[in-house]
Order: structure tokens, then sequence, then C-alpha cells
């Protein structure tokens, strides 16, 4: 038999050249370089939600690299060195044309990760994930290699304090003063928001996928809610990340095996539940498409069966920013995520035989973690809530045929009669426009007008930017004359945006959906009780046609795409442009050509040509 130096002298010395100099350099055993891989990665970019990532990954990297060896209580794998994934700043790109890399920041990461694991036929990852969008295209990418892994949040920043008041402030306090004219106020709030590092702190949309991360099962529950500058975070569990993913290894569970149609039905649940981020609508979608399921409302939760959950069964249970008062480090006081998850699991609303990274069962996590009952504070409990219904409505109407366009109600603060909305349309091609009229002449818009934002979709942005400035500048506007002004849009929100604010309508305006056709002073209706988003005028069929064969000639004229499209000046944003599906599947640049809601072409002057199936 030949001993293990024989067996590598027998391979490919041009691989082993490598494979050795890994080994060397990184101090594991040479013996071990054609052994299977393993490693740690994370998420960087240019903002503090990412500081604190590479201290995380270098610790679990030298609790890992104690852990591999040819001891039989060691791993017997080859360690790799870390690995990092880009994306850009979400809070520092609002109101700005580089707002539209945000999104497309989830397929970037999601296309590196692959790389990563793919091509070096990886065998066991730890991820650290920041911010919003690098954790789903983390995840997506697991969950496309499906080889073990676990996931940790980074975790959130700590709130800062308004030196002056007292008062908690955050990233959302300085957007909603951007339209004040005292400029040493939103000089001291802008210096004093975000003290330290970590994501952002409320439940916008870093913490509601921290938490569906948490309960669909790739990342341990009691991981979720420390701030990033939590000691655990650097002195327990890197260790504890290891011994996991070790037992993961051993068992084969794989991330398919974790991620089911039942476990993604309790993190919608848990979304609901803790007032979370429209964005959830977009990602969850991209997350079932990675983990078997093409079609989110037809495999996992139908759009009927979502609305009747939120609005009749499931409360809001938290009392967090934007909507509420406090931030997820005070959540983790009162006991953490865990806590929401017992009080779920208790009333029966979530199935808990799932299995989850720890190795165990839902149920069996959360016995082992035995979390307090809900404070009534900050955590709520499912029979005394902090709001009744759920925080997320999805809507029909004829200007949602897709059933795609999405509230946040659990935002709203005002303007709802008996769960109607009726307001005049006051349009805006692309978002610049919006903010152009709230800086110059914010007396423009009245009680009950609807703002209508438009072509900022996945293909028209392109990359679907969220609007938190926009958004943040009508609150404070409606809060300082207390009016009502909402505002519907075809692009996307930050999960700290509140208000009556409607995002993912579709079909988007760039491939003729009946946003486009809507007109300066429309009556739009908004009706939580047959959950629909509707305009009067559409209703005509003569008024609807005529509409849209004026807008198919503006699109002719130009050479098959309107012209108040986004400037299209980089290879990422046209493969954008050009592969994107509706928010209905993601908004994401989906590999299945058949769920596409358009047929993109080419024409001669190389611009996008809608195929509507709307027509």
């Amino acid at each position: 038999m030949k001993n293990s130096k024989t067996v590598l002298i027998d391979k490919n010395p041009g691989r082993n050249s490598q494979t050795y100099g890994i080994a060397r350099e990184l101090g594991t055993d040479l013996d071990l370089i054609h052994q299977p891989s393993v490693g740690v990665l994370g998420n960087k970019g240019d903002s503090q939600c990412y500081m604190g990532v590479s201290e995380k990954v270098n610790t679990i990297h030298d609790s890992l690299k104690k852990r591999v060896g040819t001891n039989p209580k060691q791993l017997k794998m080859r360690l790799i060195q870390p690995e990092f994934t880009i994306a850009t700043s979400d809070g520092i790109r609002n109101g700005t044309k580089e707002m539209r890399y945000s999104l497309i920041g989830r397929e970037v990461t999601n296309d590196s990760v692959c790389e990563h694991l793919s091509a070096s036929g990886v065998e066991g990852t730890i991820a650290v994930v920041a911010c919003d969008k690098p954790p789903v295209g983390t995840l997506a990418a697991i969950l496309e290699h499906n080889r073990p892994a676990i996931i940790m949040s980074d975790g959130s920043i700590r709130p800062g304090k308004d030196s002056e008041t007292g008062e908690s402030i955050d990233i959302i306090s300085s957007y909603q003063i951007a339209g004040s004219k005292n400029e040493d106020l939103k000089e001291r709030i802008a210096k004093e928001a975000c003290p330290g590092y970590g994501s952002c702190g409320g439940m916008f949309t870093y913490n509601t996928m921290q938490t569906f991360i948490g309960v669909v099962g790739m990342q341990p529950l009691h991981m979720v809610s420390p701030a990033s500058e939590d000691i655990r975070r650097i002195e327990i569990f890197p260790n504890e990340l290891v011994d996991l993913l070790s037992n993961l290894i051993k068992k084969n569970i794989l991330p398919r095996d974790i991620v089911t149609k039942d476990s993604i039905r309790n993190a919608i649940v848990v979304s609901m539940a803790v007032g979370g981020s429209t964005n959830v609508m977009l990602h969850a979608p991209e997350i079932s498409r990675a983990a078997g399921y093409s079609k989110f409302s037809e495999d996992i939760m139908s759009i009927d069966e979502f609305n009747h959950l939120s609005k009749n069964v499931i409360p809001v249970v938290v009392n967090a920013r934007p909507f509420g008062q406090y931030s997820m480090v005070d959540i983790d006081e009162k006991g953490g995520i865990q806590v929401i998850v017992k009080d779920l699991l208790d009333a029966g609303l979530l199935n808990g035989e799932v299995m989850t990274c720890t190795g165990e069962t839902l149920s069996k996590q959360i016995d082992r973690l035995s979390p307090p009952k809900p404070d009534g504070e900050v955590i709520y409990s499912v029979e005394n809530p902090f709001k009744p219904t759920g925080g997320l409505r999805v809507l029909g109407g004829n200007l949602s045929p897709d059933s795609s366009a999405i509230l946040k109600l659990a935002g709203v603060e005002g303007g709802l009669e008996n769960n109607i909305f009726v307001g005049k349309a006051k349009t805006f091609d692309g978002e610049q426009k919006l903010l152009e009229t709230l800086d110059n002449t914010p007396e423009v818009f009245q009680n009950n007008d609807i703002v209508v934002v438009r072509y900022e979709g996945p293909v028209g942005g392109p990359g679907m930017p969220e609007m938190l400035d926009s958004t943040s500048r009508i609150t404070t506007l409606c809060r300082e004359r207390n009016i009502t002004v909402a505002l519907m849009t075809d692009g996307r929100f930050s999960g700290g945006s509140v208000g009556l604010v409607i995002g993912h309508v579709g079909p988007e305006a760039a491939i003729g959906g009946p946003i486009a056709l809507i007109k300066e002073g429309d009556d739009i209706t908004v009706d939580l009780n047959i959950n629909e988003l509707s305009c009067e005028q559409l209703n005509d069929k003569n008024i609807y046609a005529d509409r849209f064969s004026e807008w198919k000639s503006t699109v002719e004229k130009n050479g098959g795409s309107h012209p108040s499209l986004g400037e299209v000046n980089t290879r990422l944003l046209n493969k954008m442009r050009f592969s994107a599906v509706s928010a209905t599947y993601g908004a994401g640049m989906h590999p299945n050509r058949e769920l596409w809601v358009n047929e993109p072409r080419i024409s001669g002057s190389n611009r996008f040509i809608p195929e509507n199936k709307y027509r």
C-alpha cells in the first residue's frame, strides 16, 4: 500500500506546486493538500457595514486552522485562504445614480461566491455577511453549490445619541432631516448618527434578512442580534461556528437539506412578525430559486396566503425602528431573535421540525437556547402584539397586474380611511426629478397626492434603486405639514422607509407596464380591503389603448427604448438591463429565461425593445 508521500508524488506536480505553497504559507500539513478544502469568506464594501468583517473572518480562519490536521480529532481537510466579495454602500449611495448598483451587488456577490466555491471545490464554508444585499447573494451561491456551510451575521451598528436631546438616532434620522434648512442641525446629526461600525441597526433590510437567514436555518439564531462590536463575535462564536461546520461535514447536512419550502415559509412568517423590509419579497424569491424553487408564489406561498397571514394571523411583535423606538441591540438585550421565534412556535405559527445549521430542528435549537418570554416593551407577544396586523401587504389591481406591488403596512403613519387611500397622481420619470422638486419647490405637494416614480425598475433603472432619500424627505414634509403624501414606484425602498409607500409595482414602466400610462392628476386608489392598487382612468379600455399607443410611439421614435430609462454606461448595468426579471421573481439576473416577464432583443441601435405580454 502506498504511503501518503508516494500518493502525493503521483499527483500532477504543476498543481501540487501551488497547493504546497499555500499550505506552507498558511502553516498547515503538507500531507493534506489533496483533501477536500475548507475555508472562510466575508462580504466587503465601502461603508461602516463592512468594517468589522475582516477581523471576524481572520479570527474564524485562525480557529479553523487549529482544527485541521491529521489527528483523528481534527478535520482532515485542506485549509484555503479567506476570500472576500465586494459591494457598494446603500447608505452612502441613496439618492444618487450609483444606487443602481445596490441590488446588482447581490448578483455580483452571488457570482463571486459561486466562482470561489465551485471553482475551488470547497467542501466546507463559514461565511461572515454584512449589509443587506451581499448576504442574500452569498446564501444563494451557497445553496447552488450545496456543500456544508454556515453563515454568521457580522452584526449591527449601535445607535448614535443626539448630543442635545439625548435621544437615540441612526442613519434614518439623518435622512429624515435632509430637507431642513438648519445646516448646523444636519451636520450634528450626520456626525452623531453612526458611531462605531456594523450594519444598519433598526429592523431595516439588513436585520430583516439576518433574521430570515437565521429562521430559514443557515445561521445560529443566537448569532443574529448581537452588535458587530460585541465581544462574543470574536471570543465565542468563531469556535462555535467551527464546531457546527464540523458536524455538518460529518453528517453531510447540506444547505438544501436546511433551506426547504417549510423553512422558507417560517422565515416569511417571522419577517411579517418583525415588521420587516419590503425587500424581503425580492430576496425570498431569489433564495427560493437557489434552493430549487423557481416560482415563489406557486412553490412556497401564494400571494393570497401571504396577505391572509399578514392581515389576519401574524401581528407585529417588535417595537423597532423605523416604525418603533428600538434597535437590534435592544432586541439582543431582551433575549434576541430567539425570543420572537419561541413565541411564534408556542403560538403554533411556525414549523418546528425543520432542520437547521446547528444539526438540530428549529424546535430543538430553541429549547437549547431557552430564551426568556417577551418583555412587553421591546419585544411583544403574539397574544399582546405591538401592532395587530403583519407588517407587509402585496397588492394587485390594474396598476399591478403582476401582483408584485408591496406596502410596508407597519410603517404607514396615516392616510388610510377604512383601509383605503384615494389620491391624485403626481408623476416623475425617475427619482432625480422628484428629488429636484423636493429640494426646490416642496410646496407643490398637497394633501392626498400620490407621487408616482417610474422607470426605476430592474430593467428601467437599471438595477431597481431604492429611494430612502425621497421617502425620508416626504415623511418629514408630511409630519411638518400634517398631510399625507403617498408614493408608488416600480423601484424599491430601503427597510428604513416609512409612510404610505408602495414599491415593486409591476410590470415596470420600462416594458410598458400600466405605471407608465398614468397621467398627472389621475385618480389612484390603494384598497387594503381587497389588496389592490388601481387607477380609475385606466379602467376605461379606450383610454388605456390610447395611452399605450402613445407610449409605444415614444419608444419606437427613440430607437426601441423609452427616453426616460436610466443611462447604461457600464457592462454591469447593461447586463442587468438585458437579463433582469420582474420583482415577482426577485428582480435579479435570473438564469431561467422561461420566467422572464419580457423577452428583450437587440435592435440596430443596441437599445432595449419591450416585448410586453400585457399589451
